[in-house]
């Protein structure tokens, strides 16, 4: 006699509550913070965990993200996709992610406008793109297939740049814009992207920050960067998420706020992580600036409040 297979925990949708993502501040789940946040008095607005790193069938990883979901909005933020590739996008790495976010019903996916996948070879980085109407078209049918299969909306994250392209033919911002018009996905906007591009090329975040679609952004990331000099002598920003956020992307991401609303903002910190109550506090200055500046803003809130 043949026996009905298990039923899989992904079909079942009753295990975790709706839990849209709040406008409040989040962070990047570690595996050493899951106990001190679970047990934490201040309860933290959404937790953010990248989808590689859940790929696998089980073991702790699974357990630890389990509870959290089950106490947590999750936000999926994948860096494996490789969605401006001209070798498209992976079937097989597709249906992981897939599985994924059926397992785990996060609140939001989101992936970067970057390349890191040639033919079956994979780099350790995110890689630009040429702001071409091919590569456009590219990107927009990538994601057209990446939201088909999930059966949802992605978010698309603006890129920290180091290099630019002889070929390119609009701006970053136009770019996107039309990325998102023509796709149907929203925007995640990494305000220490746009600080770290800026130093790097030469020219003014706030500017950026005046063309960029805002009104199409549903979440923030906020990171710390290294500072370094280039071949020449200039100074070179590099993103890497092993520090507090900076100065100068605190009043960036203050202008953002005082024009967006309160829109739920992640801190990214991925080397060097440190313990949970210092980037429990990183969280704790963005809510502030949230609450500040956020009921007086000119777009006003677009999100339910938790």
């Amino acid at each position: 006699m043949t026996q009905s297979a298990p039923k899989s925990p992904a079909a079942d949708n009753s295990r975790f509550p709706n839990a849209p993502l709040p406008p409040r501040a989040g962070a990047g789940l570690k595996l050493a913070h899951v106990d001190q946040i679970l047990s934490d008095a201040h309860r933290i607005g959404f937790l953010e965990v990248h989808a590689e790193n859940f790929m696998g069938a089980g073991g702790p990883a699974h357990r630890a993200l389990a509870a959290i979901r089950a106490r947590f909005p999750v936000s999926i933020h994948g860096v494996g996709l490789s969605i401006g590739s001209e070798s498209g996008i992976d079937p097989a790495h597709l249906e992981r992610l897939a599985g994924v976010v059926e397992r785990y019903e996060p609140a939001m996916v989101s992936e970067h406008l970057a390349w890191s996948s040639h033919d079956a070879g994979y780099f350790n980085d995110l890689l630009p793109v040429p702001y071409t109407t091919q590569t456009l078209e590219r990107v927009v049918s990538h994601i057209d297939r990446v939201q088909s299969r999930l059966k949802r909306p992605i978010l698309l994250e603006n890129p920290s740049t180091y290099v630019a392209f002889e070929q390119t033919m609009m701006s970053e911002t136009d770019f996107i814009r039309e990325i998102a018009l023509k796709s149907g996905c929203g925007l995640l906007l990494d305000v220490n992207n746009v600080f770290v591009s800026a130093v790097n090329h030469g020219f003014k975040p706030l500017q950026y920050l005046r063309e960029f679609p805002l009104e199409l952004v549903e979440e923030i990331h906020l990171a710390g960067h290294a500072e370094d000099l280039d071949d020449e002598g200039d100074a070179l920003l590099i993103d890497a998420h092993d520090r507090p956020v900076a100065d100068a992307v605190w009043k960036l991401y203050e202008i953002v706020i005082s024009q967006t609303g309160p829109l739920p903002t992640l801190i990214e910190w991925d080397n060097d992580v440190p313990d949970w109550p210092v980037l429990r506090r990183e969280a704790q200055l963005a809510d502030a600036i949230l609450d500040r500046l956020g009921p007086a803003s000119l777009l006003g809130s677009r999100h339910a409040a938790e």
